[in-house]
């Protein structure tokens, strides 16, 4: 007779096949089974609420690997906390990098060193308030090591910007800053009280008052002196239409006497001519002959200045009304 299968027992198979396959397909299915994984260790001293065991690892926008496990260690030395975080980073997701980068975990220090690779706490998302691990190169910033996990590889962090400036807000002596603000608030004060506000408001008054008065004046005296000038300007523009009157007679009179004058000097040299005639007549040393010499000399002479006068009066007819000019030197 044949033993008789258990029907519990078939049915705990069934089951635990059935938990063994969707194992390996979720494992297969998330692509991890075959995915060569290097771990890091990054600290951070600061909150880091938001970041869970899963949050991403980002380098520059691209996830490369995931938070693996986040706790607390009190460094002895220095009486500090520090938040230690491991992470896996896929390296496969570095493109073109050598063999050695792709099966060494240890040659990412290169990038620390020479690069300036670093981590950087940066929030994933505004709603959830959710952080990830940023990793990113910031040749700029110093490489501070905390070196309290000697089996894994570690990466130096940078403060966010909220950290720096929380820290910077530490650094800062609010406790002097706020004495100092009340001691020149104190000597401020007693400024305002030494200095008499009455006195000077009615100094300030009077200053007005006698601006008032000086521009009152002024108004006062700039009407007459206006209509004063008006009128000089009025005989001013009188006399020189009178001057261009007496100029435009004189210079009329000048040219009578000078056509006048020319016609005299005519007629003078015609007589001259005809005592030269006569004279021929007579001896050279008859007493007469003497005598008319004499007399055609001084015309000539006579006649000579008139005619410079005439060139003279016809270059300067303004000396009829000024008198002739003095020379220079007198």
């Amino acid at each position: 007779m044949g033993t008789k299968v258990s029907k519990t027992a078939i049915g705990a198979f069934v089951l635990g096949a059935i938990a063994l396959l969707v194992a390996t397909v979720l494992v297969l299915g998330a692509g991890k089974f075959f995915t060569t994984l290097h771990s890091y260790i990054t600290y951070f001293d600061g909150s880091v609420k938001g970041l869970n065991v899963g949050s991403p690892v980002m380098f520059q926008g691209v996830k490369v690997g995931e938070v693996t496990d986040i706790g607390i260690i009190a460094d002895q030395r220095t009486r500090t906390l520090h938040i230690p975080v491991l992470f896996d980073v896929e390296p496969a997701k570095f493109k073109g990098t050598t063999a050695k980068f792709q099966n060494d975990p240890a040659e990412i220090e290169k990038a620390v060193k020479q690069l300036g690779l670093r981590t950087q706490l940066q929030s994933l998302s505004f709603v959830t308030g959710q952080l990830m691990v940023a990793l990113d190169f910031q040749p700029n910033t110093p490489a501070v090591y905390v070196g309290l996990d000697k089996k894994h590889i570690e990466i130096p962090s940078v403060p966010t910007p909220l950290e720096k400036l929380q820290k910077t807000l530490e650094d800062l002596p609010f406790k002097e800053i706020v004495e100092n603000l009340n001691s020149a608030m104190q000597g401020i004060n007693q400024l305002v009280r030494s200095v008499d506000a009455r006195r000077t408001t009615k100094t300030i008054e009077a200053a007005i008052r006698d601006v008032q008065v000086l521009v009152k004046n002024l108004n006062d005296e700039i009407g007459p002196l206006a209509s004063h000038i008006g009128d000089t300007s009025q005989s001013a523009q009188a006399a020189l239409d009178e001057t261009k009157v007496t100029m435009a007679a004189a210079r009329g009179d000048i040219k009578d006497l000078v056509t006048t004058s020319r016609a005299t000097l005519d007629s003078a040299q015609a007589a001259l001519k005809q005592s030269e005639v006569t004279l021929q007549a007579y001896s050279a040393d008859a007493r007469l002959t003497t005598e008319l010499n004499k007399t055609l000399r001084e015309l000539s002479a006579t006649s000579r200045s008139f005619r410079n006068l005439s060139d003279y009066l016809e270059r300067h007819p303004e000396s009829l009304l000024r008198g002739k000019a003095a020379a220079k030197g007198e």
